[in-house]
């Protein structure tokens, strides 16, 4: 890796870590230049501003997510439970999500600036739908919703109790069987 690509994930680094603490208006240029190792003319030459470095991060950590959590329509309590644990080993996802979404996007689709980044799990949940594995009665989109939302019911932003990495394993064994539960029992038939 050369220099340049040397600062610049080091930048991403530490930008992500900047956002996920402080959110977009409270992250500062500053501190993100200097946990890098750089100097701001390098971060605005590189990522354009703030907001742009922001958008770099929030995608680099979804695509990130959906690489190493596909979507498995024919076992919806076991893609629940690999989220779950998605969301223990990386809670800057979810900060950084949070952020998002009280910042920029109050309603509507979180990622609606990249379209069409789930018609394949929408494919692949109407699919198993038709085939008989999930229910039919509800929408792709509101089963992948609902799918999300109940393996984040724990997460670093969630409103009741957030999990930590440290948690006693046989906690988080208790948390994936519930999950996994009901998801059987609400989503599939």
């Amino acid at each position: 890796m050369g220099d340049g690509q040397a600062t610049r994930q080091r930048i991403l680094e530490a930008a992500a870590a900047e956002f996920a603490q402080h959110g977009i208006a409270g992250a500062r240029v500053d501190r993100i230049a200097a946990s890098a190792k750089a100097n701001k003319a390098q971060l605005y030459a590189y990522y354009g501003n703030k907001d742009a470095l922001f958008d770099v991060i929030l995608a680099e950590h979804v695509g990130s997510n959906l690489d190493q959590v596909p979507l498995t329509a024919d076992d919806l309590p076991g893609y629940a439970v690999r989220l779950y644990d998605a969301y223990v080993e990386h809670p800057e996802l979810v900060r950084l999500a949070t952020w998002a979404r009280l910042e920029r996007t109050p309603t509507g689709d979180l990622f609606a600036a990249w379209a069409g980044h789930d018609k394949g799990k929408l494919a692949a949940i109407e699919k198993s739908q038709r085939e008989g594995h999930i229910v039919p009665d509800l929408a792709p989109l509101d089963v992948h919703s609902l799918l999300i939302s109940l393996s984040h019911t724990w997460a670093a932003a969630s409103l009741t109790h957030a999990v930590g990495p440290d948690d006693p394993e046989d906690l988080h064994e208790r948390r994936r069987a519930a999950l996994a539960s009901t998801v059987r029992r609400a989503l599939t038939t």
